[in-house]
């Protein structure tokens, strides 16, 4: 076989595997995130330990045990800032009108402290592995580290594919930072600088004379860094990536059927007398729309972007049953995120719309969803 197919199928199998129980553990309930850090934390241990005992040996197996060992310190990283353990001092979605410079104060303030303890991380496997000649551990962690930052960043700056659906509940909210663009004058740069790496790591392991460490070692880093490339695509070109790891994923939220029964259900009791919704506007808003007889189904979802954006202000919720020309439709916004599926009516009858917050633009909202007619 060649010398550099076992290190290409190893850095597949521990990046897709690796990824997969990542988003396993953090779409499982809340109450198992205690026990899931405990395990990751003593599996972090014995990777360090595991580190500083291989980082001495330069045999091709050294190099395997310590690219594993800077998957499992980064995948600890991941797993902390996901179950919400490690996040930041900002757990509020993007004030509404925010300039640039603004969204990125608040979205740093959501992850610096899982920043911090990335860099950290780095420090302990650099001290680890310092005058050694063996710091694929050292070098798996800094590329995870480099290009999720980079993602990350693109992710701001906008990208057509946000992947907000991967993202667990209690952390929906990073969807106000993200921006939906065509592109992004980071995206260039990063890919470009990722595949040069990616080239000049393969170089390495190709060179002649390269000891046993480096050929497995430099291969590993040079796939790593390719897959990590083919992360960055999947931003922006029409594939859905995150399908690679769905099947990873169990969130404990209804499907878009069930929530569509559900939101049915809601609105076919929603009698509020007049009163009391006064009552919830002055506490902060709260209104009832009757749509147009006929909807048309992309202005609903535009809408919805645009609340999930901010554009009417904080709104907390929206149940909505509207018909459009092929069916009805039943719709939810709640916590960042946007659930539509059509649903044949069986209580509520009649197109309506009800939704709630705290200081968001009610006239305006109201007028948007009256405004999403059907074209004559």
């Amino acid at each position: 076989m060649c010398p550099y197919a076992t290190p290409f199928l190893a850095t597949v199998a521990l990046w897709w595997s690796s990824t997969g129980l990542i988003l396993l553990l953090d779409s499982q309930d809340r109450r198992t995130y205690i026990g899931s850090m405990v395990g990751a934390s003593a599996l972090v241990a014995l990777a360090l330990w595991l580190v500083a005992v291989t980082s001495s040996e330069a045999t091709a197996q050294s190099a395997y045990v310590a690219f594993a060992c800077g998957i499992v310190v980064w995948g600890w990283q991941l797993l902390a800032f996901y179950t919400g353990f490690v996040t930041g001092p900002n757990k509020s979605a993007c004030a509404p009108g925010s300039s640039a410079v603004s969204r990125l104060v608040q979205a740093i303030g959501a992850s610096v402290y899982h920043e911090l303890a990335a860099f950290l991380g780095a420090v302990a496997l650099f001290a680890l592995t310092h005058n050694q000649p063996n710091r694929v551990a050292l070098w798996t962690y800094v590329i995870l580290w480099l290009m999720h930052a980079s993602a990350k960043l693109n992710l701001f700056l906008g990208v057509p594919n946000l992947g907000t659906e991967m993202l667990p509940n209690h952390l929906a909210f990073l969807s106000s930072f993200m921006a939906r663009r065509p592109m992004n004058a980071l995206f260039p740069l990063s890919v470009t600088a990722g595949t040069a790496g990616s080239a000049l790591l393969f170089v390495a392991a190709c060179r002649s004379g390269a000891s046993a460490v480096d050929v497995a070692g430099f291969a590993m880093l040079g796939s790593l860094m390719a897959l990590a490339v083919v992360e960055h695509w999947f931003l922006v070109v029409p594939v859905d990536g995150n399908a690679l790891w769905r099947s990873f994923c169990r969130r404990s939220s209804d499907g878009p059927l069930a929530t569509a029964i559900r939101v049915e259900r809601e609105l076919a009791g929603a009698h509020d007398p007049e009163e009391r919704l006064s009552k919830e506007r002055g506490l902060g808003g709260a209104f009832r729309a009757h749509p147009p007889v006929v909807c048309d189904a992309r202005n609903i979802e535009r809408l919805l972007e645009a609340i999930a954006a901010g554009t009417f202000g904080k709104v907390d919720c929206v149940h909505g049953l509207v018909r459009t020309e092929a069916d009805w439709i039943c719709f939810e916004f709640r916590e960042g995120r946007a659930s539509m599926a059509a649903l044949g009516p069986r209580m509520q009858r009649k197109p309506l719309v009800i939704a709630k917050g705290r200081g968001f633009d009610r006239a305006r909202l109201k007028a948007a969803f009256e405004g999403c007619a059907a074209a004559a």
